[in-house]
């Protein structure tokens, strides 16, 4: 994903969770849902590589839905969620819209993103989230990068299943502290990944302080830096660097 991954790695990828960028809230924000409650934290089922990280995930693909909830995501259509930063607005929409992706019903969320009033990048990210863990799965997206009104490219699109790219997972349902796995795996085009560094933080913004959050570090062999990304349970992201969650439907 894009803003929401930073670099996915695209809100992001993002509502009750999460994955387009508004400066104003549409109305008052409502109280969050009752979340799932925690789980034991537990590891995907997968591979690793010779660093650790997790890149092959062999999760059973038919029980894969494009809607449902997680303790740190939902897949229910309709969420919005509304987040603003220095110079910049981010909205991401779970789309009423799915599409299969490497032979998985996947929910299309959008992430629409705004620099100084115009419009600077649409992504439609497809995403499949395990009921029975909570696990949210991360199948590619589609990019267009405007300047000036206009589509001028499309960096950072891949789909699982095409070119040698392969399914991630975005965000554990049972995080535990170290836990190490790759969100995105298109080489050479998009190579985000993870560490789980907190699973109990407090974090405010404009929304309202919100507690027990997940604290992701995310990385990529492609670049240097990295970013950090807040997930509330029952609510989903509601910080990524410097973009804030200022409201919700």
């Amino acid at each position: 994903m894009t803003r929401v991954t930073v670099t996915v790695c695209s809100a992001l990828c993002l509502l009750w969770c999460s994955s387009c960028r508004s400066s104003e809230s549409t109305g008052p924000t409502p109280p969050p849902a009752e979340p799932p409650a925690a789980q034991p934290g537990q590891p995907p089922a997968g591979t690793t590589d010779a660093d650790g990280w997790i890149e092959t995930y062999t999760v059973d693909r038919s029980r894969l839905s494009p809607t449902g909830d997680g303790r740190y995501f939902s897949l229910r259509p309709g969420r919005v969620h509304h987040y603003a930063g220095e110079n910049f607005v981010l909205t991401i929409t779970v789309l009423d819209q799915t599409r299969v992706v490497d032979g998985v019903t996947t929910r299309i969320v959008e992430e629409r993103e705004e620099e100084d009033g115009d419009l600077s990048e649409i992504s439609r990210n497809f995403m499949a989230i395990d009921p029975a863990t909570g696990d949210l799965y991360y199948f590619g997206e589609e990019v267009d990068i405007y300047r000036h009104g206009q589509v001028v490219g499309h960096e950072g699109a891949w789909l699982s299943g095409s070119n040698g790219a392969r399914f991630g997972m975005l965000v554990p349902g049972r995080p535990l502290a170290g836990m190490k796995f790759y969100q995105e795996i298109a080489p050479g085009v998009a190579m985000d990944r993870a560490t789980v560094v907190g699973i109990d933080e407090r974090v405010e913004t404009p929304a309202g302080v919100f507690e027990h959050c997940l604290h992701l570090v995310e990385t990529s062999p492609l670049e240097p830096g990295e970013s950090h990304k807040w997930f509330a349970p029952g609510v989903g992201l509601v910080k990524d660097e410097d973009a804030e969650l200022t409201g919700r439907t």
